[in-house]
């Protein structure tokens, strides 16, 4: 039976953005599980992320929020300045009001790390449902 999403389009992309190379694996690694049919890419800081979402279609962003440089609260400011639907998760073990409360203002959601399939579960079917809703 075929699909009611939009068929023969590309697949969604997730952009995952994290320092750190293993924390970068362990996301990419959930993600594969939970949607296998869902491209992956990866930036090791916010400029890296920036050039990438400039250059290709990224629809959906992962974003740790300790990084060096720009953090991903900063980074998910830029993406939403130039994506308004783009579903974006910041992720951080650092768990603080102050920075689930940005997070929030900032229209992303907020995943703990260390990053659970559960966790990650719920993000991706909310990002599903709203880029299925924003599509043209």
């Amino acid at each position: 039976m075929p699909s009611m999403s939009q068929p023969s389009t590309a697949p969604v992309t997730v952009l995952v953005v994290d320092d750190s190379k293993l924390a970068r694996a362990v996301a990419l690694r959930l993600v594969r599980q939970l949607r296998p049919d869902w491209a992956l890419r990866e930036a090791s800081n916010a400029d890296e992320a920036l050039a990438m979402v400039a250059g290709e279609p990224i629809d959906v962003a992962l974003l740790d929020f300790n990084m060096p440089g720009k953090d991903g609260l900063a980074l998910a400011e830029e993406l939403r300045a130039g994506r308004p639907a783009m579903p974006i998760a910041v992720i951080s073990a650092n768990i603080q009001d102050e920075v689930i409360a940005r997070a929030r203002q900032l229209d992303a959601a907020f995943l703990a790390k260390p990053l659970t399939g559960e966790a990650l579960a719920g993000f991706l079917s909310g990002a599903s449902l709203r880029l299925r809703r924003s599509a043209p």
